[in-house]
């Protein structure tokens, strides 16, 4: 009863506490897309080929899909307060390391330094948020928190190319430095510690092993396409490792007898339906976000500028849906609520599959909306539904493993569709291009025949250049219609879930008692 009691008490300062939490996880999701847009310009300053300037993507990337998995126990072993406020100062020293970098490996090396601490602050952010509220109001906490999270990454490109542009692409790290000396403030003087378990041992062959397997795993998606995929040596060999890693890993987890993720969190059917529901929304989340923006601007014809303002629809879409579905959680079945999410979000994307480069903005904005609301439908429930039933010594190490398993579904996702991108494109090409013969009618007369006359060079590359432009368009319709097939079987996910049963509010007066 104590315990319960205390789960429902009031948190004094909250309302700050909550501002820096979701400071923290709006700098960590806007950094892994607000240097995209940077990368052209960071190029040419720092005499690097397109090859070597993704490292500074995949350099972040890597090293918070690693260290995210310790998050748990080191927040068991050093209290949740000092992680907290040592990531976030980690991170955001690391940023202005990253500002000020003078060459290629600087930039890399500071910037695996900022994925080594940001890794943290999602998981902890979430596990602080649901301890400070109570059950009665998590889901209007997670609506909040949801928000830095799922549109962190959508908003990162457009003010990413607002700082480059009008400043110089180094203000896209300084920016951090402010936000993130508030923030450390605020959580350094208003956080409240965790308990401490200073007998806890490292489980450093079950990290070895997971760090192999999800090190191997990003680096493969990240150069497949560039090595033609299994034609490679080294993508065969990166195979290799993740699925030894993988397999080591879940073998140790189970049979250890402390294994630094415990074996315990994947025993709650509710977390885990809610894992494998947030694989499902990461593959979709990012990859359908990287196909429209260049659908926009290299078939449509929309200006960058243009094109950003277009997708903001997606980002508001989810936060008026985050707020509603925070509204619902405690009058309406969760369960319910993400169906009608995930309908929206396939039937978004079966709009999607009709488009060609003439899609007006009035259904650009429609399908993106939708998209968008469908997707805040689903996330902010998920979190609620999927933390209902697990312990409370195990949520920070399932905030985690949701953070994680979402990265590794948003990198899966994005390799996945610019894969099938090339590829499609090059099989309709090869099937369009077939049908051109001096035997095709359609191709002898009229202003065909002025514009793609195969007889004459000019008109052979301009033939050349619409076949590849029809095959692309094919090409994105088949990526769109991935993005509808992935998204609808995790319906089924649902009836795995039970419902949360609501606590009645407990009177703060009666709460402090029973606690005293």
């Amino acid at each position: 009863m104590a315990a319960a009691a205390a789960e429902e008490a009031p948190t004094q300062h909250r309302g700050i506490v909550t501002v820096c939490a979701m400071v923290a996880t709006l700098m960590q999701a806007l950094d892994t897309t607000i240097a995209n847009v940077a990368l052209p310009y960071m190029q040419g300053n720092l005499s690097a080929t397109s090859d070597q300037i993704a490292w500074v993507l995949t350099s972040y990337i890597v090293a918070a899909a690693i260290m995210t998995s310790p998050v748990g126990w080191l927040a068991a072993r050093f209290g949740r307060k000092m992680l907290f406020i040592t990531s976030l100062s980690g991170f955001t020293f690391a940023s202005v390391l990253c500002g000020i970098a003078g060459s290629l490996d600087q930039i890399v090396l500071f910037r695996l330094l900022q994925g080594v601490f940001g890794a943290a602050l999602v998981p902890l952010s979430q596990a602080t948020m649901l301890d400070i509220y109570t059950p009665q109001e998590r889901g209007s906490a997670m609506a909040i928190w949801g928000m830095g999270v799922m549109v962190g990454p959508i908003l990162g490109p457009t003010l990413g190319g607002y700082l480059t542009q009008n400043f110089n692409w180094r203000y896209v790290f300084f920016i951090n430095l402010p936000i993130g000396i508030i923030a450390v403030a605020g959580l350094l003087i208003f956080l409240k510690d965790t308990k401490r378990n200073r007998t806890l041992q490292f489980d450093w062959i079950g990290f070895g092993v997971l760090s192999l397997g999800i090190g191997a795993l990003q680096l493969m998606l990240d150069r497949g396409e560039q090595k033609d995929w299994f034609n490679s040596t080294e993508i065969l060999i990166e195979a290799v490792l993740f699925g030894l890693g993988m397999y080591l890993f879940i073998v140790h987890m189970w049979l250890a007898k402390k294994p630094f993720i415990s074996p315990r969190i994947f025993t709650d059917l509710n977390y885990l339906a809610g894992f494998l529901v947030m694989f499902a929304i990461g593959i979709v989340l990012l990859a359908s976000s990287a196909l429209l923006a260049p659908y926009l601007q290299t078939l449509a014809g929309y200006p960058v500028q243009t094109t950003g303002f277009l997708m903001a629809p997606r980002g508001i879409g989810t936060m008026l849906a985050m707020m509603v579905a925070g509204r619902l959680t405690n009058r309406v079945d969760p369960r319910l609520t993400m169906l009608v999410g995930f309908l929206m979000l396939s039937a978004s994307m079966w709009q999607m599959t009709g488009w060609t480069p003439d899609v007006g903005p009035f259904d650009l904005t429609e399908a993106t909306l939708l998209q968008g609301f469908g997707l805040g439908l689903v996330f902010t429930p998920l979190q609620v539904i999927a933390f209902a039933t697990l312990p409370g010594e195990l949520r920070t190490e399932g905030t985690a493993l949701m953070s994680l398993v979402r990265n590794v579904g948003s990198a899966i996702g994005i390799s996945v569709a610019s894969f099938l991108l090339s590829q499609n494109t090059q099989i309709a090409h090869a099937t369009l291009a077939g049908e051109v013969t001096p035997f095709n009618r359609m191709l002898q007369s009229g202003g065909a025949y002025f514009m793609w006359n195969s007889a004459t060079s000019a008109g052979l590359a301009a033939l050349n250049a619409e076949i590849t432009r029809q095959a692309l368009i094919v090409a994105y319709i088949d990526d769109f219609k991935l993005m509808l097939i992935v998204s609808l079987p995790a319906v089924l996910l649902l009836f795995l879930m039970r419902r949360p049963k609501v606590a009645p509010r407990i009177d703060p007066a009666h709460a402090a008692a029973a606690v005293e």
